[in-house]
């Protein structure tokens, strides 16, 4: 079958098909013809060794697909080798979607939805009537958290983004007005997946006892140390996320999605999806995510 992979750390140029065997699913497992596979920034990172060993190379990237059980079932997993034509996924980890439901919507719910569930329910533990800014609102999770932030009862709801187009479409899904620093009312709750520049801008414009939640780093430039005094007299918190180990613990995988889902099948939520490239093409695809050339979810199809 083809998958593909990457034997050496580094960019784009990296990811290469191959043909591998099939993979042979375990106990518990099941065996799942993929659809079409996500493609998240967190894979270029995977890819440039900023996530994985040396010890674990050659390595297949991805890590969720839509695609067809044996038994005939369509659903929507997370998995650790995700751009292939066949992967294997733990049943705890698949969940039925519907036939109606296109392939790449249901694939923005999964990493992305999902991390924009838990950034405002876990992370902020968002309280009805507050002030969110959601950086980066165009992207895959932040198109997600600017409308559900809104379902989840703020107050007002801020978009930042890198161009005019981009910050159109966050107000089109809801945003209120887009963001300017520093801001004059100050914001209960920033998302940020920036970091750099970017970070320190939305730290200085928290409101009183407001939490900025920082998941990842695109900016690729390192953090300045956080002085604790700071904080004291901004008299706010910075809260750190990360999806993989949230999802381990009990009820955060399945229920959230299930209400993802719901609320997208009933028009509620509107996943945004992007590019669809040739499985082949992977590395055209991470270049263009890097370069930010693209919106929405992004899928390879095998």
């Amino acid at each position: 079958m083809l998958a593909i992979r990457f034997d050496r750390f580094g960019g784009p140029e990296v990811l290469t098909p191959v043909d591998v065997p099939v993979p042979v699913p375990g106990p518990g497992e099941t065996l799942i013809t993929v659809e079409a596979a996500g493609v998240n920034f967190a894979d270029t990172f995977q890819v440039d060794g900023s996530y994985l060993s040396p010890d674990l190379l050659p390595h297949v990237p991805g890590g969720e697909v839509v695609g067809r059980t044996r038994d005939g079932r369509r659903v929507l997993a997370k998995v650790t080798h995700g751009y292939a034509q066949h992967v294997v996924a733990r049943e705890s980890a698949v969940v039925e979607v519907p036939e109606a439901l296109d392939a790449a919507a249901a694939l923005a719910l999964l990493t992305q939805g999902l991390t924009a569930w838990h950034l405002l329910r876990s992370a902020a533990r968002l309280r009805p009537g507050e002030r969110v800014v959601v950086h980066s609102a165009a992207g895959g999770v932040g198109t997600l958290a600017v409308q559900l932030a809104r379902e989840f009862g703020a107050g007002r709801v801020l978009a930042q983004a890198s161009t005019a187009d981009k910050e159109r479409l966050a107000l089109e899904l809801g945003a209120d007005e887009v963001v300017r620093y520093p801001l004059e009312a100050g914001a209960d709750v920033i998302l940020d997946a920036a970091g750099g520049e970017l970070f320190e801008h939305a730290l200085g414009s928290l409101a009183d006892f407001g939490r900025l939640v920082t998941y990842g780093n695109a900016s690729r430039t390192a953090f300045a140390a956080l002085d604790p005094a700071r904080l004291s007299r901004l008299n706010a918190a910075v809260v750190g996320f990360w999806l993989r180990p949230t999802l381990a613990r009990p009820g955060a995988l399945r229920e959230p999605l299930e209400e993802l889902l719901a609320l997208t099948l009933r028009g509620r939520l509107r996943p945004v999806t992007g590019t669809e490239y040739p499985l082949a093409e992977a590395g055209r695809a991470h270049t263009d995510l890097l370069a930010r050339r693209t919106t929405g979810k992004i899928v390879l199809r095998p």
